[in-house]
């Protein structure tokens, strides 16, 4: 949205939340879009999918996928610069991007989370009374509108919440359900749903777990053992708290850690909205590339694996009936380590944003109510990538391969999707 002044000083106010005041030139300089809009609604989002829906954190990739992808076919198709991920119709006249992102994502939470209607209402209207009335913001509103039912259609049949099931026999190496719970394996459909931007969920290759019976299986299995135990772990209390710090859902940590850089980087609202659509698809394609090779490769977990030693045919493995994970053991199979392939593609992501060497992520956890500072990928894909085991959830294979797939996921969909307009 465009809008000429004299010199005042106002205050944009985007979902209830004022920006700091902005002193308009007397030469009537254009007011550039607010960014805050996105990240406002990112968070919106953040609240709607996991706090209020609960949805689990895998499958939430898919739907801050969704927001965002929206999001940013709605700020492109008025402000430029980039393609839309969808084709969008053209813009006659002037229109409000603030309006129009904040409808795209509005009119997406509400499609997908019809019970958290009354709450998205609200943030919408709180976002709209910012913006001057008038026909630049009826026609952003009806970009935004458009951008939605475009995703939205286009999601359609595309395999969430298939009726597939995990059906696998019981043997040494191969996944069970595991104590407490025993439950099934949770969303088996996520590994054949449509990706976003890959063009199959086992486009990517995997090596594939260690055989039960090698010698880097043995060394994983005795790393695992000693640091992840519940009881008796060789942990020291700084990697104890890293585990824990690493529980809280990733796709909420990495959202809000973008939220924050963005802001701190002063992006417009163009590089904005293509920064979260870069890290919620390629953090949805990881995740489904990463069921898919749970579903197919279905290998137990290190609490199995630990009780049963003396059944994988590997003399360098000794069982402990009575071991347990730090945290308990989440109700799918081990191979990849979904935490290790959403980390790849947020670390990848952020370092095409911003530099791998120059990341400058904060990230906070839920679980320890601490912050912790990222100067460099590597510094984020090596901690993550303990954390895990230190939890007692996987062995290092896992941790390492998931993590490479991620990279993978989130470079492909850096090089063939957003791209600048030629």
């Amino acid at each position: 949205m465009r809008i000429t002044h004299p010199a005042v000083t106002t205050v944009v106010v985007v979902a209830g939340l004022a920006t700091s005041a902005v002193a308009v030139p007397s030469e009537a300089t254009v007011r550039r879009s607010d960014p805050a809009v996105i990240t406002t609604w990112n968070a919106i989002a953040a609240r709607t999918i996991v706090t209020e829906n609960a949805t689990p954190v895998p499958v939430s990739t898919l739907y801050f996928g969704f927001v965002s992808i929206a999001v940013y076919d709605a700020v492109v198709t008025i402000e430029g610069r980039y393609r839309p991920y969808l084709r969008q119709p053209r813009v006659h006249g002037r229109a409000s991007t603030e309006a129009a992102a904040a409808t795209a994502a509005y009119r997406v939470l509400s499609y997908y989370f019809p019970t958290s209607a009354p709450k998205l209402a609200a943030d919408y209207a709180a976002s709209l009374s910012g913006i001057r009335d008038g026909a630049a913001k009826s026609r952003g509103q009806q970009v935004g509108e458009t951008a939605a039912s475009t995703l939205i259609a286009a999601r359609a049949h595309d395999g969430r919440d298939a009726k597939i099931t995990l059906d696998v026999t019981p043997a040494p190496g191969v996944w069970r359900p595991t104590p407490d719970a025993f439950a099934p394996m949770l969303a088996p459909w996520l590994g054949f749903v449509r990706p976003l931007t890959l063009k199959s969920p086992t486009q990517m290759r995997l090596p594939g777990p260690d055989p039960i019976t090698s010698k880097d299986y043995a060394r994983d299995f005795a790393e695992v053992k000693a640091k992840g135990a519940k009881d008796g772990s060789s942990r020291t209390a700084a990697q104890t708290e890293t585990a824990m710090f690493w529980n809280a859902p990733a796709s909420v940590q990495y959202n809000a850690a973008l939220r924050d850089r963005v802001s701190r980087s002063r992006m417009d609202v163009v590089r904005t909205a293509r920064a979260f659509a870069l890290l919620d698809t390629g953090t949805a394609d990881a995740a489904i590339a990463c069921w898919r090779a749970k579903y197919d490769y279905a290998y137990w977990r290190p609490i199995t694996a630990i009780r049963l030693a003396d059944t994988d045919g590997n003399p360098a493995t000794a069982p402990d009936r009575g071991w347990n994970s730090l945290v308990p053991t989440p109700p799918y199979p081990e191979y990849v380590s979904g935490h290790a392939c959403l980390t790849g593609a947020a670390s990848e992501t952020y370092s095409r944003l911003f530099g791998a060497r120059s990341i400058d992520i904060n990230v906070s956890s839920s679980v320890t109510s601490t912050s912790r500072h990222y100067a460099t990928a590597r510094a984020l894909d090596t901690e993550t990538k303990n954390a895990r085991i230190w939890l007692g959830l996987h062995f290092r294979q896992a941790m390492d391969d998931g993590n490479r797939l991620g990279h993978r996921v989130a470079a492909w969909t850096a090089t063939h999707e957003f791209q600048p307009r030629r």
